[in-house]
């Protein structure tokens, strides 16, 4: 791989091998020359050895259709864990003649083809599955081609570093954090416009007003959600490790992030509080993903929560 991050598929880099066309194909030729050779027939011979020499052409375009092909991989936007990451696979023909027939093979399904003219390129998303939070590699990409004739088979491997950020799946609901910064921190008065202050979500209860339904909540499928409204109350929001008793690194991560996502919809003036890092109070989307970055990368085995070392 060049230092641009490009990768060029080299003649010892090619695999080939006939495809089910091509063994029929073989098989055909096989049987054409035994009956030539059976009844002395010349012209029969001609027709076998012709089309022989058709398959060994064809072999050779398909090797050579892949021989020197540039591929450069490029990550896609972050998602939640579950949701399937998508790279681009982009494919540049660097010679004179053209390319034909070009798939790329994914985890979840192929892309393509895709024909490439002299001096050309083109783009084919690949989706990755997704389990866990973190980053997710593509590892390598597989490219394919069966031209000119479908009777070979020729694909290529090609190591990759791209990854996609993985964040967390959120937990459907989640309680309030509380408003409270703790002593240093200054407490702000965040006002939705022609309303009182947002306070965070809760589950609806019978004779609630259709008015304060979370339409968007509902859209997610997280049930009916009322927001909650009060008066001169909403203070900036701390999103806090030391806020839950779950035992569940995971479920307790799922849980923040949900919580990272409600504050982000109302958009609420709020920070986050791990175990070795705080992310200052901040709002808007920038300051989601920030939020969201740092629960994706957040390590439980390297470090302790703030209980844990005011007792040691």
């Amino acid at each position: 791989m060049g230092a641009d991050g490009t990768a060029r598929i080299g003649a010892r880099q090619v695999y080939i091998l006939p495809s089910r066309t091509g063994l029929f194909y073989g098989f055909v030729i096989g049987l054409m020359l035994l009956g030539s050779l059976n009844y002395q027939n010349n012209l029969g011979l001609l027709f076998t050895f012709f089309l022989a020499s058709v398959g060994l052409v064809a072999m050779h375009h398909c090797w050579l259709n892949l021989l020197g092909l540039a591929i450069q991989v490029r990550p896609g936007a972050a998602v939640f864990a579950g949701d399937p990451a998508r790279f681009e696979v982009i494919l540049r023909n660097e010679r004179r003649g053209p390319r034909y027939d070009l798939t790329v093979l994914g985890a979840l399904g192929p892309a393509g083809p895709v024909a490439l003219g002299p001096r050309d390129q083109g783009g084919l998303g690949v989706l990755q599955p997704t389990v866990h939070r973190g980053h997710a590699s593509l590892g390598e990409v597989v490219v394919e081609t069966h031209h000119p004739m479908g009777l070979f088979r020729a694909w290529s491997h090609v190591s990759c570093d791209a990854r996609v950020l993985v964040y967390p799946r959120p937990a459907a609901r989640a309680p309030v954090p509380p408003g409270s910064g703790g002593q240093g921190h200054r407490l702000g008065t965040v006002r939705a416009e022609g309303s009182d202050d947002f306070l965070g979500p809760r589950e609806y209860r019978l004779g609630d007003s259709p008015r304060r339904l979370d339409w968007k909540a509902l859209a997610r499928e997280r049930g009916l959600v009322i927001k909650q409204f009060g008066g001169d109350r909403g203070q900036d929001l701390w999103i806090d490790w030391d806020g839950f008793q779950e035992s569940d690194v995971e479920r307790r991560i799922g849980l923040l992030t949900r919580q990272v996502l409600n504050a982000a919809d109302a958009e609420l003036r709020f920070g986050l509080r791990l175990p070795g890092r705080e992310v200052p109070l901040g709002h808007g989307e920038h300051h989601m993903h920030r939020c969201l970055e740092a629960l994706a990368l957040y390590d439980h085995g390297q470090t302790t929560s703030r209980a844990q070392r005011r007792t040691g």
